[in-house]
């Protein structure tokens, strides 16, 4: 009786933290050799606390300690700590424990994430060059023209004179972008949710980055079902995960719509095709793994091919964003340079006439 006001409060401080993947990946492998060398799950839990550097994590894992101590399952004792640990693995780990497997089913968890992560991180590093050289750009572009320029600007209204064009034009771009509102609006609308779904509709038709973002999606998806169903969870029950998993309201909506079609004994390749969202390649592995019952193999063959598919991608979206940054910031850079002489030169011709 004395646990749960304390536990009810740690849940609550808890519930607005993030666990970074990482560290995720880190205490499933670490659980899954202690449950593999037959130390008590509370005992090991306990063990790794004390090492964990995450102060997020230790405050996670004395909740889940208090509630198997009460008599909750594992499972029971980690669904409170859903923005921690997502639903599918929860979902695994609530049918390990119906199966007697939690160390395979933490080692396939601990595989799933790390993959996850060699994919996201490959796409940051990728794009790690282009981005420094567009905030450089822009950078340059808004310092020059917030500090610089506008010394000009009063400079000129002392001869009662007009600013050139281009320095014209400049200034009133950066007064333009630097508005809270129109910065905050694209925001707001973006956390709607018709604004989101407009979002993630938009980012799939961009050319090459969509194609990026979609074998992604796809990738993802396949591997984290062929991993839930190696890990003994009902397809229904991995099916109904799935969708938040994608990160894209537009596919949660079509795993959805899939999920709500495979209930009613309709498969689960004909309903993916319906949806027009998946490429054909995955829709052809997966009837094969229908008919032939080698859907996780096929899953697991589907989620390699498209993972070396966004490599290629990766690689080709690189090659085509890097030239067009450095345009991009030569022009930029060419054009605040262009303003800058040009209110110079106006300064010489103002002084002169004077």
């Amino acid at each position: 009786s004395q646990l749960k006001p304390k536990r009810s409060v740690l849940k609550f401080e808890i519930t607005k933290e993030k666990l970074p993947q990482g560290d995720l990946m880190h205490f499933s492998r670490q659980l899954s050799a202690f449950v593999r060398a037959g130390i008590p799950l509370i005992e090991a839990l306990e063990v790794i606390e004390e090492e964990a550097d995450d102060k997020t994590l230790r405050m996670v894992l004395l909740g889940v300690r208090e509630s198997l101590i009460t008599g909750e399952t594992f499972s029971e004792a980690l669904r409170p700590y859903e923005s921690l640990f997502p639903k599918f693995y929860v979902d695994m780990v609530s049918a390990a424990e119906l199966t007697g497997s939690l160390d395979d089913v933490l080692r396939e968890l601990a595989g799933y994430i790390k993959r996850d992560l060699e994919a996201r991180n490959k796409i940051k590093s990728a794009l790690v060059y282009p981005l420094v050289v567009l905030v450089m750009a822009i950078a340059t572009v808004i310092v020059l023209s917030t500090f610089v320029l506008p010394r000009f600007k009063v400079f000129f209204q002392g001869f009662h004179a007009t600013l050139p064009l281009p320095t014209r034009m400049l200034i009133s771009f950066t007064n333009f972008i630097s508005n809270d509102w129109l910065i905050a609006l694209p925001m707001a609308l973006v956390r709607t949710t018709g604004g989101r779904r407009t979002k993630d509709k938009l980012v799939l038709r961009v050319p090459v980055l969509g194609q990026v973002i979609l074998f992604a999606i796809v990738e993802r998806f396949c591997r984290l079902l062929a991993t839930m169903m190696t890990a003994g969870v009902p397809l229904p029950e991995a099916m109904s995960v799935l969708g938040d998993a994608t990160k894209n309201v537009i596919f949660k909506d079509g795993v959805d719509e899939v999920h709500g079609a495979m209930m009613r004994g309709e498969g689960l390749a004909r309903p993916m095709a319906d949806t027009k969202l998946f490429p054909g390649a995955v829709i052809q592995m997966i009837k094969v793994g229908e008919n032939t019952g080698t859907l996780s193999e096929q899953l697991e063959v589907s989620s390699d091919y498209y993972g070396q598919e966004l490599e290629y991608k990766i690689q080709r979206l690189t090659a085509l964003f890097e030239p067009a940054v450095i345009i991009f910031m030569g022009l930029a850079v060419g054009f605040v340079a262009v303003a800058l002489v040009s209110a110079m030169y106006g300064i010489y011709q103002q002084v002169q006439f004077t």
